[in-house]
Parts: structure tokens; sequence; C-alpha cells
């Protein structure tokens, strides 16, 4: 692995040589590894299909059709067990036991300088493509990003690549992902630089285009070119409608909220319930199983109840049942570890809560309505933008999905009004709530990232001064002098921090020798001194000196056995935060 990192490496090294020119050289890079996320993505959708023929005799994307003709037990059974799959899969090859996702990008985007794991990355996929193929309600769009954005990565980290640079490599990896999986290369390159990058520089956003357009053609090459859905009515029939896509905009948050709401709440119950992880997903599977007896839509991605959707298909009734059936069993689904993402969700969603919204519309003003239809796609649009947090990216899949520009500025009013109103009452989006769950709130910006991206370990003092709780007075005051932070730190024969010393905790002892023969360093020690673990990050470690106004903290192995390691001192901590910014502008610069 170290002998084809170094040739990667000497290879990358070489073409800059030759080529001269950063940004030439990070645009063939961002080709390469288009190339290779346009290609796994036909893999990764194949590979559903052939999941979903195995348990449902069918590769179709207009997977219930097919399954209203099966008998109930195999629609009940098939989820469950292919649930019981992915659990085992997730139990014994995920690293962190639950299947990774568009959130697990922006943390590396954020956190790990654009580095990924290739391995996990492909496990990840794998889990995804069988969740997705047994039926469970999810999208496919989250995971193919996550694949794509491996690519990128690790790449990135065998050409050992900067901070920045390796940040643009991952964002060309979802460019060409969301390219490739919606026929999108505007919103593939706009959803990279929105949500991943978080910058259009030209720097960055010229190597993502690239990656995006080349996703696009290998994509093209193998599905052909056409949108991924068709409108049978477009149009915008008066300028009074508007005041409904406003209206539109308002319940797409309110159901874009209800929806992210109900998938945390299904996490919540899955840790509480007591169900070991690797059993999580079959009892999901069983659930959205019993679920889809009676409605079939739920099952797997659901695009094909959404073009359903889109031509007016279904009645008022079963929009609105669909609607929170589909929320219900994506937050199942979701919350109880089935891989998969949350835009096609959305899509269908959006598409059947804009359905039911434009018969109601067109009941009570027929002359004013341009059709259910026109608010199917504007409903989807809403309700993605909310949930996802890209409302700009958004509005571009959805008129690159449909090929129709009449309803974009419908469109643009809905995603308005829906993303406001869900990042007050809610958050950014769903992925910065995931990431919050997880203990990492990107809220506060570039500066904290850097902080939460490197451990107490890499600061930590492994010489700093240490006594027994037996050591005599005299030997306290000794050391105590000479130590260059004025505290001592008292740790036993086990190795275990017992307490610390400092010149105020000795008090009338610091200088009264009648009591060296009587006092010892365990006497005086503090019993219960503040810790800190190795692996905690600097950010921890900077808000206990900040709240303590400790200056030096003990660092142990962990809470409970409290081995003693070393200690970190404020001043350090500060260092290492202002290097790493000095050193991640300079990367930025390209200097």
């Amino acid at each position: 692995m170290t002998r084809r990192r170094f040739r990667l490496g000497r290879l990358y090294v070489r073409l800059r040589r030759i080529i001269r020119n950063d940004q030439l050289t990070l645009s063939i890079l961002g080709f390469v590894v288009g190339a290779a996320a346009g290609g796994a993505i036909i893999g990764f959708r194949e590979a559903i299909g052939l999941v979903q023929t195995v348990f449902f005799t069918t590769g179709s994307e207009r997977l219930y059709l097919y399954v209203q003709d099966l008998p109930w037990w195999r629609v009940l059974l098939a989820p469950a067990a292919g649930g019981l799959i992915v659990g085992l899969l997730v139990r014994h090859f995920m690293p962190s036991q639950r299947p990774q996702a568009v959130a697990d990008v922006i943390e590396a985007a954020a956190l790990r300088g654009g580095r990924m794991s290739a391995k996990t990355g492909l496990v990840a996929a794998l889990i995804s493509a069988v969740s997705l193929g047994v039926g469970a309600s999810a999208g496919r769009e989250g995971p193919a990003v996550h694949l794509g954005a491996t690519f990128g990565g690790w790449l990135a980290g065998r050409l050992e690549l900067t901070r920045s640079n390796s940040r643009t490599l991952l964002g060309c990896g979802v460019a060409a992902a969301v390219a490739a999986s919606f026929n999108a290369p505007i919103a593939g390159a706009l959803f990279a630089t929105e949500v991943v990058v978080g910058h259009y520089a030209l720097r960055a956003f010229a190597p993502i285009v690239i990656a995006s357009v080349t996703g696009t053609v290998i994509s093209r090459v193998y599905f052909g070119d056409f949108p991924a859905f068709t409108l049978v009515h477009s149009g915008i029939t008066s300028v009074w409608e508007y005041a409904a896509f406003l209206g539109l905009g308002v319940a797409s948050a309110i159901t874009a909220i209800a929806f992210m709401r109900s998938v945390g709440l299904a996490a919540t119950v899955a840790e509480r319930s007591g169900l070991p992880i690797w059993l999580r997903p079959a009892a999901a599977g069983l659930a959205v199983g019993a679920l889809a007896i009676a409605f079939p839509q739920v099952l797997g991605v659901g695009y094909g109840a959404t073009e359903a959707a889109l031509k007016v298909v279904f009645p008022f009734w079963l929009l609105v049942a669909l609607l929170f059936a589909k929320v219900a069993a994506t937050a199942v689904c979701l919350g109880f570890r089935f891989g998969g993402g949350v835009f096609s969700p959305s899509l269908v969603i959006g598409a059947m809560l804009g359905g039911a919204y434009g018969f109601a519309v067109t009941a009570l003003l027929p002359e004013y309505s341009s059709g259910p239809g026109a608010y199917t796609i504007v409903g989807m649009g809403a309700v993605a933008a909310a949930v996802l947090g890209a409302p700009i990216s958004t509005t571009l899949i959805i008129f690159e999905m449909t090929g129709d520009y009449a309803l974009t500025m419908a469109v643009m009013v809905a995603v308005v009004v829906a993303s406001v109103i869900t990042q007050n009452f809610y958050g950014q989006s769903f992925f910065a709530k995931q990431l919050e769950r997880r203990g990492y709130d990107l809220k506060e910006g570039f500066e904290s990232a850097l902080l939460r991206a490197r451990d107490v370990s890499q600061v930590m003092a492994r010489d700093s001064g240490v006594v027994r709780p037996e050591t005599d007075l005299p030997t306290v005051r000794a050391k105590l002098q000479a130590s260059a932070v004025g505290q001592l730190f008292v740790v036993d024969e086990g190795g275990h921090l017992f307490g610390t010393i400092t010149l105020a905790d000795l008090s009338e002892a610091a200088f009264d020798h009648a009591v060296d023969t009587l006092i010892n360093a365990g006497d005086v020690a503090r019993l219960t001194p503040l810790t800190l673990t190795a692996g905690d990050d600097l950010e921890t470690a900077l808000k206990l000196f900040r709240s303590t106004g400790e200056p030096h903290i003990a660092v142990v192995e962990d809470a409970d056995t409290l081995v003693y390691l070393g200690c970190v001192h404020e001043r350090d901590v500060m260092n290492a935060y202002n290097r790493a910014l000095v050193e991640s502008r300079r990367e930025e610069r390209g200097d």
C-alpha cells in the first residue's frame, strides 16, 4: 500500500512538473475522478436492479406496478429478509456500524481534509444497493454521492494533496455522481460547490465542472439522453397563481420539517428499543413490507410513483395516503439503519403533497390553475430543497430532470419560501442535523472545523511533572519549583491519575516545614482533577479551558480507568490552531 501511494505521489509530482499549472493539473484529475464516478454510478444502479430482480422478479423503477401481482407474503418478507442481510453487513463491515451517505461526505470535507476510505466507501455502496434492491424506502442519490466522493477522497489521499485540493477532488466526485444520477451536469457542479466545497472560486469550480460533465457524458452513453421525468402539462395559466405557489412553499416547509423530525424520532426509538444493530433493518423491513401490502408505492426509490403523480394518475385520496405512508416508511428505514439517502424520498413526498395541493387548487379555482401536474413538480422541488438545504442546486436539478423551463420561476418561489421557513424552525438541513447528533456542529464555521480536525494527542506533553501519592512534602515543593507550569500530577503505581497539585493546593503546608514528615503528595492533592482523553478534539479542549480557567489539564486514556498519559497546555492548543489556520489559508491561496 505504501509503495503504491509512493508511486501515485511521484506520478502526480511528474505531472505537475510537465504541466506547470496547478489548476490544469487539478482539471485533469477532475476528469479522472468524473470518469471513475460516472462508471461507478452505472454499476451502483445496475446492482440495485439486480438485487431487486432477485427479491421482486423485476429491476424496473416502476416497482409498485409489479409488486401488485406478487403474493402478499413475498411483499411482507422480502424487505425483512433483505434487512437481515443489511444488518449483518453493517454490524461486521462498517467502522461506525451505520450506513453512510451525504452527511459523511460533508464531515470528510470539513473535518478530515477531504480524505475518505475506499474500502468503507465500497462497502457502504454495497449496503445501500442491497437496501434499495430489497425495497427499503430510501434514496439512491445519497449513496451515489458518497460513492463518487470516495473516489475523489481516495485519490487525494494517495497523491497526498493539500487540504484545499483534496476538498476539490472530493467535490469532483460529488458533482459527477449527482450529474450521472440525474442527467444534470449544471446541478451536479452547483450541488458539489454549494453543499460540500462551500465556495465558488474558479480554482475549485473548473475541475468540478469538468468532472460533472464527464460523469454526465458517461451516464448518457449508457442510459441515454433524456429527462428523468416528463410532464403531461406545463406552463403557468395566470400570474395570480403565484399566490398558490407561495402557499405550497409553506406547506412544503411543514412537510419537510415533519419528515426530518420523523427520521430523528425513528432513530431514537431504534436506540431505545434494545434491538441489536444487526436486527434493526430486518425489523424496519417487516414494517415497510406490511405497509407495502396496502401501498406498494412506498417500496424502493419511488420514482415510479413520482412519475405517476406527475401524470395525474393517482386520485386525491391516494396522494394524501401515500404522503403519510412514504414519510412513515422512510423514517423507519433510515432510523433503523437501512442504507440510502433522503433526496429521492423528498421528491416522492413533495410530489404527493404537490399533487394533492394541485387537486385542491384546481377544484377551487379551475380557471386559474395550471393543473395538478404543475403543482406536483413545484412540490418536489420545494420539499427536496428544504430537506437538503440546497435551494440553488435543487431548483436546477428539478429543471434539468424535467426539461421544463416554464415552471422554473414557480419552483424558485416555493423553494425560497420552504427553505427560509425550514431554516428558521428546524435548522440548516437534514445533513447538518445528522452531524449534530454525532456531536459535530458545522454552523460555527471553518475555524471551528479546524479545531475538530485535530486531537489532543497531537499537542499533548508527555514529560509533565509526575509524583506518587506517597511522595514526601519536601520533594513535592522541589518539583513544583522546578516545574515550568507550576503544577504536578499525582499518579499511583498502576498509572492511574490520583489528583493534581499546585502551590495553592499546598496552602499553609507550602512553607510549614514542621509537617514535612506528616504529609505526603496524596494528602494535599486535588482529588477530582479535570481530564481530557487523547481522542478528544481541540475544540473540546479549548471549551474546557475557557469554562474552567485552568491553563493545564491532564490527559487520560479514558474517563473510566483514568490511566494517565500526559497533560495538555492551553497555549499549545492555541498555537496548534494558529498554525493550522495559517497553513490552511496558504493552501487556499495555492502558495
